[in-house]
């Protein structure tokens, strides 16, 4: 079933900036502690958005990498290009739509990253298209949301609007459709678990990662709003609930559950 899913450059900077800000751990961190990346690599970067993989990769390995980063989203690149001159220009930045066939050559890439991204219409061909790309004993590198991803944030949007969540792109087909067409695909596929919690002592900053995240794309969200009228009084309500929540406990704590699977071909 395709899913049509697209975020905004804002939305998207914006929450990425609340997860470093508030966060008690560093994604970063986690992913090169399990990817053990060697010097001298061949990295993509699919749906590289605003390069921050990229750039977390660059400077891990201190610029002993190729690296090549893409995206269907030109205001993304643009940002990625942003932080590319930051550095040098030492990336190759180019648009990449990975609902269609990659323009790359069969086994050029020691390592395929895709961070939070594959949403793609097709997944099994995407993930084929990135194992095609790969050398033998190349590796695909994935993250997405779990199912118990962000409890807290759903916990308050049921209790505010008295509806159910509506299937979410990330957590409902991360863990199952994704996983099974990694493990259809490829040789070996290893799972790890980051848990980050992140802490709000005000109720601001959580209302603003609500609002960017709702906001991200709205036909997600139709059964809980169909206007811009409708999605400030449904923001008004979380408020509301949110503020009761951070006034009782002291804090909000919203736990991220990511998924980390790499593939080995």
């Amino acid at each position: 079933m395709k899913i049509d899913y697209k975020e905004t450059t804002n939305d998207l900077l914006t929450r990425i900036d609340i997860h470093n800000k508030y966060g008690g751990k560093d994604i970063d961190s986690w992913m090169q502690d399990i990817l053990k990346l060697q010097p001298g690599i061949k990295i993509l970067d699919v749906a590289c958005g605003g390069g921050k993989q990229c750039v977390s990769f660059h400077q891990y390995l201190k610029g002993n990498c190729a690296i090549t980063g893409g995206d269907v989203n030109q205001e993304l690149l643009a940002q990625a290009a942003l932080e590319n001159e930051k550095l040098g220009n030492p990336f190759t930045l180019l648009p990449l739509d990975f609902d269609k066939p990659f323009p790359f050559e069969d086994n050029t890439f020691d390592l395929v990253s895709c961070c939070f991204a594959i949403y793609s219409s097709d997944i099994p061909f995407t993930i084929r298209e990135i194992h095609r790309v790969l050398k033998p004993g190349g590796r695909i590198f994935t993250t997405g949301p779990m199912p118990d991803n962000k409890k807290v944030f759903y916990d308050i949007i049921k209790e505010a609007t008295g509806k159910p969540i509506p299937p979410m792109p990330g957590s409902s087909r991360y863990s199952s459709e994704i996983y099974g067409a990694i493990k259809d695909t490829f040789a070996s596929v290893d799972t790890e678990i980051f848990e980050n919690p992140l802490t709000f002592s005000q109720t601001a900053p959580f209302i603003a990662y609500t609002r960017a995240s709702l906001a991200e794309d709205r036909r997600l969200w139709t059964s809980l709003f169909a206007d811009s009228a409708e999605f400030e009084q449904v923001m008004q309500q979380i408020f509301r609930v949110a503020d009761e929540w951070q006034k009782r406990d002291g804090s909000l704590v919203m736990t991220k559950v990511v998924g980390g699977f790499i593939g080995t071909k």
